[in-house]
């Protein structure tokens, strides 16, 4: 192999230590901030719309946790799946509130949200997912990087649980593609522009005074992307933002099957990236179409070295095999799957491509169909 094979193949090489360093050297974590032994009362939210597989192992691990003053409020919306009925047979310290029929011009979501805010008590209000598992001290945590750090809005990247085949091949490459958007978190705490701000919805705990400043999820009623959209609407409002790594804290399993991964991503995707863009109009419509094509930058080498055996193909395969493979045990994954890294790539191109093919007139989730930005179910 020659030297002018090493330089075409040094993009690849670049992208082994960037991607390694960033891994290597993640902060903040949240299990840099001591738990809380005390504090105001915390009201725990969650979402529940067809959640029967997940909402029983969240609120038992929320019953756990060793802040000592939680309220759980769970949010049926309108399950047809028995999730009430599960909720209920909890008993003590969770309360089930019957979900309203969802207003036009709000996604389901945002409206479950702000009816358990409407009943909640405490001071501080955590909106957590169903399909997430908290460890004791979660909580406890968050409320002292709340505090110490002064901020508003406190969010987290947790780890992703990935039991099936399509789970492991798909989801760490989604989750570097967002990396690579997002970078060093440390970037993004206490930013001044509202584009560069996001939030974690599985996990985003505020003061209620501050949540009710910014306007509540009614803000952000009608974005399939309310996460993104609540850190944005902090920020343009001067607030600060701040999230940190919890992958001993907390773990998360977004999607089941390649259905869900599929559906799920299909609807984020587009309507989602744009909003992490300059507001330059071009380039937020341009966008949508784009994003899949850093994914050939992964399956590109391999296709290559196999069909005409090019020396740099081969270094940039090698290179792209070494980083999947610390990527998947930089995500605590089966190292194994990093052997498949081009037909994941692949799947997220094609995820991409249907996402923006689908844009924003139809999203289709937990059996409702929203037409438009800010629509009615059908």
């Amino acid at each position: 192999m020659d030297l002018s094979a090493s330089l075409l193949a040094s993009p690849w090489i670049l992208a082994l230590l960037v991607i390694l360093y960033r891994y290597a050297t993640r902060r903040p974590q949240l299990r840099d901030y001591a738990p809380a032994a005390a504090g105001p009362l915390l009201s725990v939210i969650i979402p529940a719309r067809n959640e029967a597989r997940n909402i029983e192992r969240c609120v038992r691990s929320i019953l756990g946790a060793t802040y000592p003053t939680i309220e759980i409020i769970v949010v049926d919306d309108r399950s047809s799946d028995g999730t009430g009925d599960l909720v209920e047979r909890l008993g003590g310290g969770v309360r089930l509130l019957h979900g309203a029929e969802l207003p036009a011009g709000w996604f389901g979501k945002q409206w479950a949200l702000v009816q358990g805010y409407r009943v909640a008590r405490g001071e501080l209000l955590l909106f957590a997912d169903a399909d997430t598992t908290h460890e004791p001290e979660l909580i406890a945590r968050a409320v002292t990087v709340l505090a110490t750090e002064r901020v508003d809005l406190f969010s987290v990247v947790p780890r992703q649980e990935m039991v099936t085949f399509w789970e492991r091949l798909i989801q760490p490459h989604v989750f570097v593609a967002l990396g690579a958007r997002v970078g060093d978190l440390r970037r993004l705490n206490r930013t001044r522009i509202a584009w560069n701000a996001i939030a974690n919805g599985q996990f985003i705990l505020v003061t209620k005074r501050s949540y009710e400043g910014i306007g509540t999820h009614e803000a952000v009623k009608n974005s399939v992307t309310d996460d993104v959209m609540l850190a944005q609407t902090y920020v343009t409002a001067g607030r600060d933002i701040f999230l940190a790594h919890a992958l001993d804290d907390m773990r998360t399993r977004m999607y089941g099957s390649l259905r869900e991964i599929v559906a799920g991503w299909s609807k984020n995707l587009a309507l989602g990236a744009p909003l992490m863009a300059p507001p330059v109009r071009w380039i937020r419509a341009l966008l949508p179409y784009v994003m899949w094509m850093p994914a050939l930058l992964w399956v590109g080498p391999p296709v290559a070295w196999a069909v005409y055996g090019w020396d740099f193909a081969a270094i940039a395969t090698v290179a792209s095999l070494i980083t999947w493979i610390g990527i998947y045990a930089g995500e605590r994954g089966p190292v194994r799957y990093a052997l498949l890294y081009p037909l994941g790539a692949a799947m997220v191109a094609f995820i991409m491509i249907r996402s923006a093919w689908r844009g924003s007139s139809k999203v289709e989730w937990r059996g409702r169909t929203y037409r438009g930005s800010g629509s009615h179910q059908k």
